[in-house]
This record gives C-alpha cells, sequence and structure tokens, in this order.
C-alpha cells in the first residue's frame, strides 16, 4: 500500500484503502484543519468555498469512529438539496465499499420525492449514519422509524444556504432530539446573523475554521464580460454557446421562470438542453441530473440551486445570462468550472445598469477581458470604461464656441438668447467647414 499524507492521521486500514483506490494522497486546507478536530471530538464551523474537499473534511473522521458493533444511529448528516445529500452518499459509499465483512458500516439517504412508507418498512434495521434533507429525516423521527437519539455527532452542510430555504427549523427539530454532549460540525459560505441564534443553541465555544482563498476564483479560469448593446439577450446568448462550442455550459438566471424561457427559447434554436431550477418535481429532478451526469446535455441552464450543492462534472463554460443580485452567487456559479485542475472560461452578459455590480466582482478580484460577438466569433474589445472618458466631437466643439464669445460686462436683456443663437450659427458654420473637407 502506497503512501499517503492521510496516514497521520491514524485512520483505519480501509479507509486508506480507499483513499489510494481514489487517488487522493494529500489533504486540502479544510481537511488538514477539520479531520483532528472531528476525531478529537470538539465541535467546529468550517468555513470555506466550494471545491475545497469539505465533505471529506468530516466523513473520514466521521467513518473512522462509527463503531460498527453498535448497529444503531451515530451520526446524522444534513444538506439542503436532494442533490447534495446524494452526493455526499455517494462519498460515504466510496470509501465503506473496503470495509471488512466483519466490520461492515451501513448508511442510508433519506429525501423527499421518495415512497415514505416503502422507507419506514426498510428502517427495520437502524444505520450507522444518516444522510438526508432535512424536513425528510424530522418527518421519519417524527413516526419514530428512525431513532436518532443515539447520534452523538450532527453535520450542518451549506448552513446559510439551508437558512435560506426555510430549513433550519428541521434541523433544529432533529437537533433537539439527540444527546447532550453532542458534537456539531456546521459548514457554510458565510455565517449570517440569522444563523447565529442557532449555533449558539447547540454550540459551546466551538472552534472556527475559516479557509480564505488565496485567490476569489480558480487560477486557471478566464472571466469575460460581453455586453448587450440592445440587442436580444436570448439570441446573443445563443450565439456566444454556438461560439464557445462548451464541452459542457451552464447558463445561469436569477429566476426559475427566466429559466424556462431561455431553455426554451434554445431548444427552439435546435439545441438539446437540460434545465436544473426548483420547480422541477422530484422525480424531474432525478431524471434530468441523472442525464447530465450521462452527459446527454451539451448546454444546462439553471438558477443559483445549481451554484451551490449540485456538483455537475466537465463543466468547461459558465454564462452569466443575467449577474446575481448577490455578488457571493457569481464566484459560486463561477465555481462550476475550472475545477480539478481544469481551464474553464466563465461569460457574463451585462447591460449598462449593471456597471455598478461590475466595479465590485472587480474590487473583489475578478479581472474581466472585454470582448464581443462579431460574424459568431468573439473578437476582444477595449476596456468598457474607456467611453466615459472620450469627449463627444459635439461636447469639444461647444467648448471650443464658447471660448470664443466672450461675456460682455453689462449684461442686456436677451443677452441668453442672443448667446444660443450666435453659437448655434458658429456651429453650422464649422459643420460646413468639416463637410468641405
Amino acid at each position: 500500500m502506497k503512501e499517503t499524507k492521510f496516514e497521520r492521521f491514524d485512520f483505519q486500514g480501509f479507509i486508506i484503502e480507499a483513499l489510494n483506490k481514489l487517488d487522493f494522497n494529500q489533504p486540502t486546507e479544510i481537511q488538514e484543519r477539520m479531520i483532528p478536530l472531528v476525531l478529537k471530538g470538539e465541535s467546529a464551523i468550517g468555513q470555506s468555498q466550494t471545491g475545497t474537499g469539505k465533505t471529506f473534511a468530516y466523513v473520514l473522521p466521521i467513518l473512522d469512529k462509527v463503531d460498527a458493533s453498535r448497529q444503531e444511529v451515530q451520526a446524522v448528516i444534513t444538506a439542503p438539496t436532494r442533490e447534495l445529500a446524494s452526493q455526499i452518499y455517494q462519498q460515504i459509499l466510496k470509501i465503506t465499499e473496503h470495509c471488512p465483512p466483519e466490520k461492515t458500516i451501513t448508511a442510508k439517504l433519506f429525501t423527499g420525492g421518495t415512497d415514505k412508507q416503502r422507507t419506514i418498512e426498510k428502517l427495520k434495521i437502524q444505520p450507522h449514519i444518516v444522510v438526508g434533507t432535512p424536513s425528510r429525516i424530522n418527518d421519519l423521527v417524527k413516526e419514530q422509524a428512525l431513532l436518532v437519539h443515539t447520534a452523538r455527532i450532527l453535520v450542518v452542510d451549506e448552513a446559510d444556504m439551508m437558512l435560506d430555504m426555510g430549513f433550519i427549523e428541521d434541523v433544529d427539530r432533529v437537533a433537539s432530539r439527540l444527546p447532550e454532549d453532542l458534537q456539531m460540525y456546521v459548514f457554510s459560505a458565510t455565517i449570517p446573523e440569522k444563523l447565529k441564534p442557532f449555533l449558539k443553541k447547540y454550540m459551546e465555544n466551538p472552534k472556527n475554521i475559516q479557509i480564505e482563498p488565496t485567490r476569489k476564483a480558480a487560477e486557471n479560469l478566464e472571466h469575460y464580460l460581453l455586453p448587450s448593446r440592445h440587442r436580444d439577450k436570448k439570441g446573443l446568448v445563443h450565439d456566444a454557446l454556438i461560439a464557445c462550442n462548451p464541452y459542457l455550459a451552464i447558463v445561469f438566471t436569477n429566476t426559475k421562470k427566466m429559466a424556462d424561457e431561455v431553455a426554451d427559447y434554445l431548444y427552439q434554436k435546435g439545441l438539446k438542453v437540460g434545465r436544473v431550477h426548483g420547480d422541477l418535481t422530484p422525480r424531474e429532478r432525478k431524471k434530468m441530473m441523472k442525464q447530465i451526469q450521462d452527459l446527454e446535455f451539451q448546454y444546462i441552464v439553471a438558477t443559483d440551486l445549481a451554484s451551490r450543492g449540485i456538483d455537475i462534472e466537465g463543466v468547461s463554460h459558465v454564462i452569466n445570462y443575467e449577474i446575481p443580485s448577490d455578488l457571493d452567487f457569481y464566484i459560486h456559479r463561477v465555481g462550476r468550472t475550472a475545477r480539478a485542475g481544469n481551464a474553464g472560461i466563465a461569460l457574463t452578459i451585462y447591460d449598462l445598469s449593471d456597471e455598478d455590480a461590475l466595479i465590485r466582482l472587480e474590487k473583489m478580484g475578478i479581472q474581466f477581458k472585454n470582448v464581443d460577438l462579431k460574424n459568431n466569433e468573439f473578437v476582444e474589445l477595449e476596456g468598457r470604461n474607456r467611453r466615459k472618458t472620450r469627449v463627444k466631437p459635439e461636447d469639444e466643439m461647444d467648448h471650443r464656441v464658447k471660448a470664443v464669445i466672450k461675456k460682455p460686462k453689462k449684461v442686456k436683456p436677451g443677452y441668453k438668447k442672443k448667446m444660443q443663437t450666435e453659437i448655434e450659427n458658429i456651429k453650422k458654420r464649422q459643420r460646413r467647414l468639416n463637410k468641405k473637407k
């Protein structure tokens, strides 16, 4: 068995074997700092951007601590979306398949959109690890089918998203059923004020692990700006996608309605388009995610649901049809590409009204290149702010004319009108001269 830097955590053999198989040799920064805390049983709050390896930061030490001989729930992991819960569950399975037969660790996934009664029937034997969405876990606990009172570990992943989606109350109800000496691990991109009362209720002096990105976005990611210039934006995004010819592109919109409008337009133009947003039924979402994973689509139109918590592999291009009102979501969106050392392109279509948002993104460290589409090809433009400093010919002429006409010492009635007439006459003569030249 080859040496890895994970061995210093003194994990059980099956975990090291699994990491070798997955070719994971070097812990990420969040893993370096979080794994020892979980192994020691200290509660912690982890703040890190997407793609930093936080799932394994808690999954690996939890699996190391599970006692396979006790057939009871020992850890509960909650996530705000079915897709994220499913991804966490799949990561766990990648490790547990290497368990020795006499020490098999069981994990179960519980999310909405599945037959609750059949799930209850399967809970005659309790799993060691529970993964799921808070509302479905809470339902099963209320039905007394899922017995979580034995679990000493609770993970709340994407906690700020939980708050935004209204799930924190369900997490609270589940947490209230767990033992008092609870170990709790909260992962969140931000810690909003409204989340703090919940954290204070269950966490006493937690360790705070904050991973500051060296850059706001990946180094091998290029950011482009495409001005809409009063063109039809749906037509523009279609032409941009054709010009990009992506391996896989995600087009982000701010609303579910707009996502459907853009997806319908692209479909009518002959593109095979997937869509991901909150109005899809559980069955539609499950089918869509499978089609995306099977690479049936070259183009996906999505809301910010896909920018966090849904891991779509192989994204080469991200296109912002609209700039998000919360600019942190720009970082989450573009974080879908340029992953695992691959290059990526983020293209943002902007209007004049977006100038303030673009300036704020530049202050966050984003360096944009300006492009336009001509004959279905991208051409580089000079900086978008150049037009602000350029003097219009008319303004220049006004300045010269006013310099010629001096204001008299004594101003007579009708002076302003006569002055304006004189200015217009000089401008006309100047225009005629320019035409002759």
